[in-house]
Order: C-alpha cells, then sequence, then structure tokens
C-alpha cells in the first residue's frame, strides 16, 4: 500500500516586521501575510516531495484562509477535510526579529478557527485513509486539536499505520496537561525530531540530552536531532549518523525545521537509506532559509538534487 500521510493542526498566517527590534510595543512596518502554521508548512513540503498528504485544519471565510488553501492545493495537499468556520478568523501570527537574533511572536490561534475545529465525517475519513500520522506539538496546545491529534495517532498506530513527532515545544505546552498529551502521542513514536534541548524536556529524570536519546532509542524509537545551522544527528539502535549544515544567507529561519521534517518523513516512509534522507533535509532546511515567509523557500526533489549537486561540486 502507498502511504498516505495525514498532518491535523493549525493552518495560519504570518505577518512579518521589516525592522529588526523587540516586540510590538509601537507602530512598525509589516509585511506580509504569507501562509503558515507549523503542520500546513510541514504538510506543503511533503506533498512536494511526491507523498500523498492530507490535512485536516479550519480556516475562517476570509482572504488569510483562501490564501492558505490556494497554497496548499498548489502543493498537492488534499485539504478536503479543512473545515471553512462561518465565523472565526484564519489564525494569524505575528513575528518580529530581535537585533541579537531569536524571534518575539504574536500569536492569534486559540481563539481562531482552527482552535474551534469540530468533528466532522471527512475528518473520520482522511483517518481511515491515513497509514502515518505526523504531529506537531505545536497543535498539541489547542485542547480541540490535540483530542483529534490523540485519537487519530492511536487508531492509526491500533491498524498498523505509523507516527512521527515533532515536539515543536511551547512553554504553555509544559503544564501538567500539555506533558500529559506529550506522553500519549510520545508513547504511539516511530520517529522523532527534536530541536536541540527538546528531547531532555520528554524525558524525565534523563541527566543529558544524551541520556534522555538513549532511553528513546532504547523504546524502539527512531530519532533525528535537528541542530539548525550545524545539521542534523540520525540515532536508530547502535547506529548514529552526522549531517553537517550548509552555509547559506539567511534570510528567514522560520518554517526550516517543519521543512527539514518533511523531507526527512518523505525518505524514511519509503525506506530510503537514513544518511540520504538527512542530506536531503538538511539540503531542503538551508533552502527554505535564503527565502522570506516560512513557505517561500519550498523545495521539490530536483530542487534538492540540484543544490547537493552545486555543493558537490564546490
Amino acid at each position: 500500500m502507498a502511504p498516505r500521510v495525514l498532518v491535523i493542526g493549525e493552518i495560519l498566517v504570518e505577518i512579518m516586521a521589516t525592522t529588526r527590534g523587540h516586540g510590538f510595543a509601537g507602530p512598525i512596518d509589516l509585511r506580509g501575510p504569507y501562509p503558515s502554521g507549523a503542520p500546513a508548512i510541514f504538510a506543503d513540503q511533503l506533498a512536494r516531495q511526491g507523498i500523498a498528504t492530507a490535512m485536516v485544519s479550519a480556516v475562517g471565510d476570509d482572504d488569510f484562509g483562501r490564501l492558505n488553501l490556494a497554497r496548499l492545493r498548489a502543493a498537492g495537499v488534499d485539504v478536503t477535510a479543512v473545515q471553512i468556520h462561518p465565523t472565526a478568523t484564519t489564525g494569524t501570527a505575528f513575528v518580529r526579529y530581535r537585533p541579537e537574533g531569536g524571534r518575539d511572536f504574536v500569536f492569534h490561534l486559540a481563539d481562531a478557527a482552527c482552535g474551534r475545529i469540530e468533528p466532522a465525517a471527512a475528518s473520520a475519513a482522511e483517518v481511515a485513509r491515513a497509514t502515518h500520522l505526523h504531529v506537531m506539538g505545536s497543535a498539541l496546545g489547542a485542547p480541540r486539536l490535540a483530542q483529534m491529534i490523540l485519537e487519530a495517532a492511536r487508531h492509526i498506530h491500533a491498524a498498523g499505520g505509523t507516527v512521527s513527532f515533532d515536539p515543536n515545544l511551547r512553554p504553555e505546552m509544559l503544564d501538567a496537561a500539555g506533558h500529559a498529551r506529550l506522553a500519549g502521542v510520545l508513547e504511539l513514536t516511530a520517529l522523532l525530531l527534536p530541536s536541540e534541548g527538546e528531547a531532555l524536556a520528554l524525558v524525565p529524570g534523563a541527566p543529558d540530552e544524551d541520556a534522555a536519546i538513549a532511553a528513546l532509542t532504547r523504546r524502539g524509537i527512531e530519532v533525528v536531532l535537528k541542530r539548525g545551522r550545524d545539521g542534523a544527528t540520525w540515532f536508530g539502535g547502535d547506529r548514529r549518523i552526522e549531517q553537517p549544515g550548509f552555509a547559506v544567507h539567511e534570510i528567514d529561519p522560520t518554517g526550516a525545521g517543519d521543512t527539514f521534517g518533511a523531507t526527512f518523513l518523505a525518505g524514511w516512509i519509503t525506506g530510503a537509506d537514513p544518511a540520504a534522507s538527512l542530506r536531503a533535509a538538511c539540503a531542503a532546511g538551508a533552502l527554505c532559509v535564503m527565502a522570506a515567509g516560512p513557505m517561500e523557500g519550498a523545495s521539490d526533489p530536483a530542487r534538492i538534487r540540484a543544490f547537493l549537486a552545486e555543493r558537490e561540486a564546490c
């Protein structure tokens, strides 16, 4: 059976400050809207790799929602199960880069359309068709989305499917309820895609990240540690593969981790060699940061191959 991946989570637009600074305490120039939302970025990139991909979410009956749906359809994502909320607006994220690095965000999610999603026949049908579920931790912060994700993960796992998980941890997720949701997903996870520091947060009592990753691999979980511009490391059983990052001119790092994860999953789910998948994923992440907007640096396999061939020729 050909793989079919389901992604459940937020769809939003991103609006970016054009100048570096701290927060949004006064009037500043803004640029956007850009299609965004970690699960949507992931689905967009995964579909571009030729993997059948569907998304369950909700958007408002507004231009922001239509912008996102047009973008996902163009990439090949099945958006049949994306609900159009009659009154709530599409989610938004305002982002500003700090002079010393890092970013300040203002999110409108919990009361946006994606936070008011309802169970529906189309959503249930997508769960029944899926062979794999990808979970973005950001979506677990919205109670309705979290419930749908946990139910879908249990169903797909019980039917013989697989689950991948990018923790994408946010401070508001680390209360008792958030930890319970994270643990519920982790219990069913076959492939974990944490950023640095996140594995330690998922393994209470582990003295350091290496110990946390070792504990996870002993549970049979493959771990791909994302290290940003420094590359990534794959851990599987007693094996370990290092992939350095690619030096590029960074314009906007938002979405690079999601783009990396989708590209790696495309290889993982089709049985590709992990070293090749890791290299392609790092290339996709590098291509992503070279454009302003979280989906604007998306890449298909041909673009990734061309990037790698150019690097090898240098």
